[in-house]
């Protein structure tokens, strides 16, 4: 579960949809997974040194299936230190259902159990639409066990020397520590057309906190030449 593996899931679906053209819009993890897949499109270059000459070769860009980006309140380095992402993890593994209770139970035993960790309500109801019920049994639909082997990746960035030439948009919520200022010469570096952007009251969750604002940010955005 690492964003190279993630980015090659959204390539190979977007193949499948016969999609050759598409503006990529992210939130959190899928922010820096469509990230990832357009710096993997991009521009890259190696160099060799020899005894007698010094070879610069440039791959060709390949920007034409990532259009425009928009990386929704993240950005292309570290997040373990402003994230409480491992612990809700530990909690929901730690969480445990009677058998044979009815759905409505279900849901308000399971929020019992993770408020003391996921003290947001919007967080709590978000992950509890990904409890399902299996023969009489509730469980997370989630795969915990793949995201608690994989945090060290999620928690990073992969590492690269290509960068994406094409316009982008960083929208971050001005309540959320997910982008900070620190993080500009990152941004910069890598996407060199970025606009940053902050969306006054938003935390973590724009798109949730300010629809209307996140609704229009993007629409301008997707007008610009």
């Amino acid at each position: 579960m690492t964003y190279e593996a993630m980015s090659l899931d959204v390539q190979h679906l977007l193949s499948q949809l016969h999609i050759s053209k598409c503006i990529l819009i992210g939130h959190s993890m899928g922010g820096k997974t469509a990230m990832t897949l357009a710096l993997q499109r991009a521009f890259s270059y190696w160099v060799w040194i020899g005894p007698w000459a010094l070879l610069l070769c440039l791959k060709k860009a390949e920007t034409d299936l990532v259009e425009r980006l928009v990386s929704v309140d993240i950005s292309p380095t570290p997040t373990g230190p402003v994230t409480s992402f491992p612990a809700y993890i530990s909690a929901m593994k730690s969480m445990s259902l009677p058998r044979g209770i009815p759905r409505s139970t279900a849901r308000r035993l399971a929020e019992d159990q993770l408020r003391s960790v996921v003290q947001v309500p919007a967080v709590r109801q978000f992950l509890l639409t990904n409890l399902v019920e299996v023969e009489g049994h509730y469980m997370w639909r989630l795969n915990l066990e793949a995201i608690s082997h994989h945090l060290p990746d999620i928690m990073t960035f992969p590492a690269f020397q290509s960068y994406y030439p094409g316009p982008t948009l960083f929208l971050r919520g001005s309540k959320s520590p997910y982008v900070s200022d620190k993080d500009f010469s990152e941004i910069e570096r890598l996407f060199p057309k970025a606009k940053i952007q902050c969306i006054a009251g938003a935390d973590h969750w724009v798109h949730a906190d300010r629809p209307q604002e996140f609704i229009a940010a993007i629409c301008n955005f997707l007008l610009l030449p």
